[in-house]
């Protein structure tokens, strides 16, 4: 069998404990043969360190890469929405909408961007108000999602038909996520009226914001 000097350069390398992209940065080979030259080769736990400590700092790096570019991406949406406000400040629906998600809704701080618009609460006229809101101002392709918080004693199916029928929604879409009961805590919304939480979002929904212009306010 004749001796193959990059295979026999590889698993030098590697054995010193280089990841595969810079073994492949000096030896022209595929992938796959290289994975395939170097699979029985055993690492101390130093090499096996730093190997893990480099895929760890691609990762960083590519996490932070992302992390700007929603921040960079929020303040163009943000600039391009001030032009439509002076006109959407007018209409009811659109201030007390926009209201209810800056008391209600989820914000994104800019060290972390949310993907997503989510209002949380207990109040079903509120949720009226917010669904219109959605339907009017944000145009998507995607459905909301409709998550009930309940707590585990309470009847959660009572719950769910309430939220069903005067939203309009069929009681399939509605996920159920149970509050533990803590041993020694009083509950005070312990009576017929209690139908739990109810949180809409629509996930990933950053792209469509300029059409509610809404960001501006937060």
């Amino acid at each position: 069998m004749f001796d193959n000097p990059h295979k026999n350069s590889a698993i030098r390398l590697r054995k010193s404990g280089l990841t595969y992209s810079e073994i492949l940065a000096k030896i022209p080979v595929a992938k796959s043969t290289l994975s395939l030259w170097l699979r029985e080769v055993k690492l101390a736990r130093q090499q096996v360190q730093r190997i893990t400590e480099k895929k760890l700092l691609a990762m960083q790096r590519g996490w932070e890469k992302v992390h700007q570019n929603r921040v960079e991406k929020t303040l163009k949406i943000k600039e391009a929405a001030r032009g439509k406000v002076s006109k959407l400040i007018k209409n009811p629906l659109w201030l007390i909408g926009t209201m209810l998600y800056w008391a209600e809704g989820a914000k994104q701080k800019e060290w972390r961007p949310s993907e997503k618009v989510a209002f949380s609460n207990m109040d079903v006229e509120m949720h009226r108000i917010f669904l219109r809101w959605i339907r009017k101002y944000l145009t998507t392709e995607q459905e909301p999602v409709y998550e009930m918080y309940i707590h585990e004693n309470a009847d959660s199916e009572k719950a769910r038909s309430f939220w069903a029928e005067n939203l309009g929604i069929p009681r399939e879409k509605i996920r159920i996520y149970f509050k533990r009961h803590k041993m020694g805590h009083v509950r005070k919304r312990i009576n017929e009226g209690y139908n739990g939480l109810l949180r809409v979002q629509i996930r990933k929904s950053a792209n469509f914001r300029v059409k509610g212009t809404f960001v501006l306010v937060f």
